[in-house]
């Protein structure tokens, strides 16, 4: 197992750190230069995860830094080229242009992995939004682009259950040190993130893995849809050895830090589909292993013979067919109205785990 870098390292440090009041970020409240939102694993707390946003006027660009941590750069919304080279091998540049996507409720989106000490320049004809997600690495390897197709994309899940999940960076997909990177999309009035689950120590079934989350919330479908601030919910709770109490009402581009402990539900207000970016990284395996919470785990068991929720099935050529597991695809229905849940099309499913 690796040691961790400065600071906060261990287990007694992370549990001192949460609580309700930390592990909650409000919108705006982690600005900071170029970015509006940085949280290193410094702000954290803790010793690996972190996540930054930044916002790019069209025709603009932003320089960033990697430093002691590998990155990948994921449009949020727009496309953008970027021009990256690393120090540590003093090879020449690359450069990866990056179709993006109009929002991150409208499906999927390419991406680019940055190594350690590495610079890269953002550049934006049309402007965008753009996550950073990132984690403490020691190793320097090489730059890739992450074409949309390879992102596995499955439905988990059933009924009131359903979201959709994209591993955007997967030890099967991405070539990384520690980083692990996913989205989900959960329709109106849905629950994610459960059963709860937990990844906080190193055994077997079960990783250590310090995890962000960040929300988006698509506006309501309302006559003045400007005044429609939509809202979600976030458990977090501990054990009796490692208590953490947080249930965090959170709003459009809101953080909940998960430390460690039980997460979710992650619960999607009825009227506003709700999407979260989850960064992940530890001091382990790079990989994603989690644990239901006993008390929750049979929830599972009902899901059998329930029909994945129709509305991220919408759009999605060959999603019927494709199936989720014991859950069932089900039929095709309507859309979530103008959010676009559905419109990049799903592959093979899976009732999975956790998120």
């Amino acid at each position: 197992m690796a040691s961790a870098p400065d600071g906060p390292a261990g287990p007694a440090d992370r549990d001192r750190l949460a609580g309700r009041g930390h592990c909650h970020k409000k919108a705006g409240s982690l600005a900071r230069g170029q970015f509006a939102l940085e949280l290193t694993a410094e702000d954290a707390g803790w010793s690996w995860s972190s996540l930054r946003v930044v916002e790019i006027e069209p025709g603009a660009s932003c320089t960033i830094d990697t430093g002691g941590e590998e990155m990948l750069v994921l449009p949020l919304a727009g496309s953008c080229t970027v021009s990256c080279t690393v120090s540590a091998d003093g090879e020449g540049g690359v450069r990866y242009a990056l179709a993006g996507r109009t929002s991150p409720f409208a499906g999927a989106s390419d991406a680019c992995y940055l190594p350690r000490a590495t610079t890269a320049v953002i550049e934006s004809p049309a402007g965008g939004r753009f996550a950073l997600p990132g984690a403490k690495a020691t190793s320097t390897l090489a730059p890739a682009y992450v074409p949309v197709e390879s992102v596995p994309v499955e439905l988990r899940g059933a009924g009131s259950c359903s979201r959709r999940v994209a591993n955007v960076c997967f030890p099967g997909n991405v070539e990384a040190e520690r980083l692990i990177v996913c989205e989900v999309l959960t329709p109106a009035g849905n629950w994610s993130s459960y059963p709860p689950h937990k990844h906080d120590e190193e055994r077997d079934g079960e990783t250590e893995l310090e995890e962000v989350y960040y929300f988006e919330v698509a506006p309501g479908a309302g006559p003045d849809r400007a005044h429609h601030e939509g809202v979600a919910f976030q458990r977090v709770y501990g054990t009796k050895e490692r208590p953490i109490e947080v249930l965090a009402e959170v709003r459009d581009r809101d953080v909940v830090l998960v430390p460690h402990g039980w997460h979710g539900p992650t619960m999607a207000a009825p009227g506003y589909d709700l999407y979260y970016l989850n960064v992940m990284a530890g001091p382990g395996r790079r990989a994603w292993l989690a644990c239901d919470d006993p008390a929750h785990a049979w929830v599972r068991e009902t899901w059998v013979g329930q029909d994945v929720d129709p509305r991220l099935l919408a759009g999605s050529a060959g999603a019927g067919s494709a199936g989720a597991g014991s859950a069932g695809a089900g039929p095709a229905g309507a859309g979530i109205g103008s959010s676009g849940i559905g419109s990049s099309g799903i592959g093979g499913g899976g009732t999975g785990s956790g998120t």
